[in-house]
């Protein structure tokens, strides 16, 4: 997929972003300071691949839309006694914004005496939009069956357009659901954060002896290995793992979001970046100004 082809821009941020950890791993490791600083680190890698994840889902509709008016374009031709290829050729010169590259080739094909199911095979391939190459498959089957290539494509255009109007449906419906997914986010980071700095600090006066882990049978380190027996707890012992539970419950929270909103895990990755360095951030935050 194009989201993960690394270019320059994006091999220039992972490397700023390596650097920069590296440097901070050296300097700044166990300060507050580090989190934010690695937060900036997460945001300059991400970014580029958060651009190229909004600009490609952009391209995808505005090729999807474009497909339609194509489509219609072409029903038109061939409602009108036109032959397919005849119309292609014929519509070739207008504007159809991003796909006009790929109906200049798929004219090109035609012109040069390439049958018009393989080109249309050839045009749903270099697209690689999921409802176009759905519609190609459908007129290709269908031409095979022998059905009137005519009713094949305003059946087509149709289904596009039906399909088009869904989406924007769902798109508009789920927005709320996708302000509601980030408002819940938020308001867990609240909560972690109250845990962190006014009710677990209470219990850092809790002492962890020898003799009271022999005396409950447990063989197991306090606290999972955090806390040795005979130490005492302290605030940042115990709040060392919270970083790491929001940042992965900001991960799949943001996979979650995509899912639902647009139907593509892949989509989600574009929230479970904001997600993450938002986590960083508000946190790195909260312990420079709290802790």
């Amino acid at each position: 997929m194009g989201i993960f082809k690394i270019t320059k821009i994006k091999l220039t941020g992972i490397i700023a972003a390596v650097l920069i950890l590296f440097l901070s791993f050296i300097f700044i490791r166990g300060t507050d300071l580090f989190y934010f600083i690695l937060g900036i680190a997460m945001f300059i890698a991400g970014f580029p691949f958060f651009l190229s994840i909004v600009f490609e889902s952009r391209s995808t509709r505005e090729k999807d839309e474009m497909f339609l008016e194509f489509s219609r374009d072409l029903v038109e031709g061939v409602r009108a006694g036109t032959p397919i290829s005849k119309s292609i050729l014929n519509i070739r010169k207008k504007d159809y914004g991003s796909l006009n590259p790929y109906i200049e080739k798929l004219a090109n094909q035609i012109s040069l005496g390439i049958p018009i199911l393989i080109s249309f095979q050839t045009f749903a391939r270099d697209i690689g939009s999921n409802t176009i190459t759905r519609a190609m498959t459908i007129i290709g089957e269908s031409e095979k069956a022998g059905g009137e290539i005519q009713d094949i494509l305003e059946s087509v255009a149709r289904s596009v357009a039906q399909s088009e109007k869904l989406r924007k449906e769902r798109r508009a419906a789920m927005y709320t659901l996708v302000v509601q997914g980030y408002i819940i986010f938020l308001i867990f980071i609240l909560i972690m954060l109250v845990m962190k700095f006014k009710i677990l600090p209470l219990a850092s006066g809790l002492s962890i002896s020898s003799d009271s882990l022999e005396g409950s049978g447990s063989s197991m380190p306090a606290f999972g290995g955090m806390i040795s027996p005979g130490t005492q707890a302290t605030p940042e012992q115990l709040t060392r793992p919270f970083i790491w539970l929001i940042l992965v419950q900001g991960f799949f929270a943001g996979l979650v979001i995509g899912k639902i909103s647009e139907g593509s895990v892949v989509s989600g990755l574009k929230h479970s970046f904001i997600l993450v360095v938002l986590s960083l951030w508000i946190n790195a935050g909260a312990k420079l100004f709290l802790g």
